[in-house]
């Protein structure tokens, strides 16, 4: 289980690929002689798709998976979790919010037996900026999903995460939510088959141009309690 695959979910990031797609391969090289950088570029129309593939011919390390409609952040991930090569599976944002440091300790956890491994901000030694109306509405979400669906984890929703590519694969079939609440589901999911999970602090800074928006915190909320009626009612 030494190789490693790295996932970026992308949709029209053209120019975020342009620092994640180097700086990725800069911090697996450090790491591990045996890796992969798949873009899971999700029906891009800003040239993303052209660009990896250039990179692609210049370095096969670089992959390209490519939907010509969107799938959604979830769904792209099932994909690219799917074509993955090696044993341990990486995803992160291509934004880089979560320092690239700390990839060695992603993958170091999932060496060292975690089933999955996932960065957070709200541990008391997490370093993170970013604005107020977010840092409310992650703390009110996260402490939802504790108290809803019984998960013993601070972050949920950070996207920095690794995973046994084995057992995320025996998971996929359970997990519903086709975007972002992939995020949550997989831990809550993983949790409840009691798979090992390593939770660890980050250096995080908030991405140019995220926003909160009031349907996006509806939804995140109507989706907690849609998995606990799954979870507890249909027992899907």
């Amino acid at each position: 289980m030494n190789g490693v695959s790295v996932i970026l979910p992308v949709y029209n990031d053209r120019t975020a690929l342009e620092e994640a797609i180097p700086a990725s391969i800069a911090a697996l090289a450090a790491i591990t002689e045996t890796f992969e950088v798949i873009v899971a570029e999700d029906g891009s129309t800003d040239g993303s798709a052209e660009f990896v593939q250039e990179w692609h011919e210049k370095d096969s390390r670089v992959v390209l998976l490519h939907a010509d409609e969107r799938l959604g952040r979830g769904r792209a991930l099932n994909r690219a979790i799917a074509a993955a090569r090696y044993g341990i599976v990486c995803y992160y944002d291509v934004d880089l919010a979560t320092d690239l440091a700390h990839l060695p300790e992603l993958v170091g956890a999932i060496r060292d037996g975690a089933d999955i491994a996932t960065g957070s901000r709200l541990m008391p030694d997490s370093n993170i900026v970013r604005s107020g109306g977010r840092e409310i509405a992650s703390r009110g979400y996260n402490f939802l999903v504790r108290t809803i669906l019984g998960s013993r984890l601070y972050d949920h929703q950070c996207g920095f995460k690794g995973f046994r590519r084995d057992r995320i694969l025996e998971l996929i079939p359970e997990i519903q939510a086709p975007h972002w609440f992939w995020d949550t589901e997989s831990l809550v999911r993983g949790q409840r088959k009691g798979y090992r999970i390593a939770e660890f602090p980050v250096v995080w800074r908030q991405g140019p141009g995220t926003t909160v928006r009031f349907k996006d915190i509806f939804s995140m909320g109507s989706q907690i309690l849609g998995l606990w009626w799954q979870i507890h009612v249909a027992k899907s």
